[in-house]
């Protein structure tokens, strides 16, 4: 069981703070336009690329706001909303930092958060602001279960 899972199934609130780190890869780009469909010749094309002044071909945009999913399905995070700002490119062999923070909880779990994900020059490539849902006492339990039957399952 993830760190994050834990402290999800323990509760989570405003300032809780989560950090991924993951390097990206020519061949991930490659699938990621196969799922996606997106064959913007900027993925695909060094030509392409340095003509629109980047050092050469980069990773799709979503597929490194992606991210951010990791961290939401580990938590158990309901998402209903995101807005990405990218503001660098991410080049294939990069390395790229998420930290995502929970910003706010209502009553209700309603949540938001923001996350900054950044290259390994520390350099932000993406800032994104996300709103959900968080898991409240019977997912908490549910997860809690869930991680329990693995353990089970895996052992015997």
């Amino acid at each position: 069981m993830s760190d994050i899972r834990k402290r999800a199934i323990a509760g989570l609130k405003a300032g809780d703070s989560f950090t991924l780190v993951r390097t990206f890869t020519e061949d991930e780009t490659l699938s990621f336009g196969e799922i996606s469909r997106d064959q913007n010749p900027v993925h695909y094309s060094d030509e392409f690329a340095q003509a629109k002044n980047l050092q050469g071909k980069i990773c799709h945009g979503l597929l490194v706001g992606g991210m951010i999913t990791e961290v939401g399905g580990q938590i158990g995070w309901l998402a209903s909303g995101m807005n990405f700002r990218f503001r660098r490119p991410v080049y294939f062999g990069d390395t790229v930092t998420c930290v995502f923070t929970i910003t706010e909880v209502d009553a209700r779990n309603r949540a938001r958060a923001e996350a900054v994900l950044s290259n390994q020059h520390g350099e932000p490539v993406i800032e994104a602001t996300l709103t959900g849902v968080l898991p409240g006492p019977k997912e908490q339990q549910l997860m809690s279960a869930m991680i329990s039957e693995e353990r089970t399952t895996s052992a015997g």
